[in-house]
């Protein structure tokens, strides 16, 4: 039995929620929400489509409702208006999550938690200052999601398949992230070597623009919320992705966010590296060979996060 918590009943949480019954990950989900109505209203919408799916008990509830649960995702907060960044929201969203920390964390003590509203990465080190959980099971949806869509562009650019690319997106979710190109590949061929080590008639691959690659995951967001109002779909798909990898019998490497304990020279921040996920949470993080370039910018992303951290009341 899979019983998995979701407070916040937004776009968000709600599409997580969908996605989750859709798969057949959970066998029970429990929506909690201060618009109790709302909650109510998302989860009879859901529900009421389950004689097609897999069983699941979906209903909405209070905190203490959420006894038991093995997975609480948190996407409550205010979302991010167009021309507004991540960070933008960062003290109104620490007190909501302040506020909620001690209630969910008394009937969930046991619950491995997914922190996904933003600014994701101050609020994953929110929770893991003030909730007293162990580190392993606090995780941030973190650049998972960046991680997918520079996977897409990748996939796009060579019409080739997503799990053929092999590249990562890490530090902040948000402007001081970066792509460490040393690494990437596709089916182990370097980024750089893949468009002429395919031989097409008539066809060559032009050069890639990894500037415009950049500029295409870090904007994307911004880019849908200028056109649509939010983002909604990509994130719950990368979610309940990570929700697969911890009720799996075999560990998975994720970009989420997690504390850093002196990794890379960096401590007492929560951004994204490579991490083992599975049944134990979050509980080791892949120390993958940087070039100095890459270390830079990793250290930039870490002061920047630290800077908002410290400009907070947290």
């Amino acid at each position: 039995m899979n019983k998995i918590t979701i407070v916040g009943t937004g776009s968000v949480g709600s599409t997580i929620a969908y996605t989750l019954t859709v798969s057949g990950l959970a066998s029970e989900i429990v929506m909690i929400d201060i618009n109790g109505e709302k909650a109510m209203g998302e989860a009879l919408d859901i529900r009421q489509g389950t004689p097609f799916c897999s069983s699941c008990s979906l209903y909405a509830g209070s905190y203490a409702d959420a006894v038991n649960s093995n997975i609480v995702i948190i996407t409550s907060g205010v979302g991010r208006k167009p021309g507004q960044s991540r960070l933008d929201l960062a003290q109104i969203n620490v007190n909501i999550t302040k506020s909620i920390i001690p209630e969910i964390t008394k009937y969930a003590p046991d619950a491995t938690y997914i922190i996904v509203s933003n600014p994701v990465d101050i609020l994953t080190y929110t929770f893991c200052k003030y909730s007293g959980l162990p580190q392993e099971r606090i995780i941030g949806s973190g650049t998972i999601l960046d991680t997918a869509r520079l996977r897409s562009r990748l996939s796009e650019y060579y019409s080739i398949n997503q799990q053929n690319v092999h590249a990562y997106v890490l530090g902040e979710h948000g402007d001081s992230c970066f792509i460490p190109w040393s690494l990437a590949n596709i089916s182990n061929v370097p980024i750089q070597d893949y468009g002429k080590s395919v031989k097409l008639k008539d066809f060559q691959f032009p050069e890639l623009n990894y500037e415009e690659v950049e500029e295409y995951v870090k904007k994307s967001g911004a880019r849908i919320i200028s056109r649509k109002g939010a983002t909604f779909y990509a994130v719950s798909i990368s979610v309940c992705h990570i929700v697969k990898c911890l009720l799996s019998g075999m560990d998975t490497t994720l970009t989420v966010s997690t504390m850093l304990d002196g990794e890379y020279g960096i401590s007492d921040v929560c951004l994204s590296l490579l991490n083992v996920v599975g049944k134990k949470g979050a509980h080791n993080k892949v120390i993958i060979p940087l070039n100095d370039t890459e270390l830079k910018a990793l250290h930039h992303s870490a002061d920047t996060l630290k800077g908002i951290i410290n400009s907070i009341n947290l």
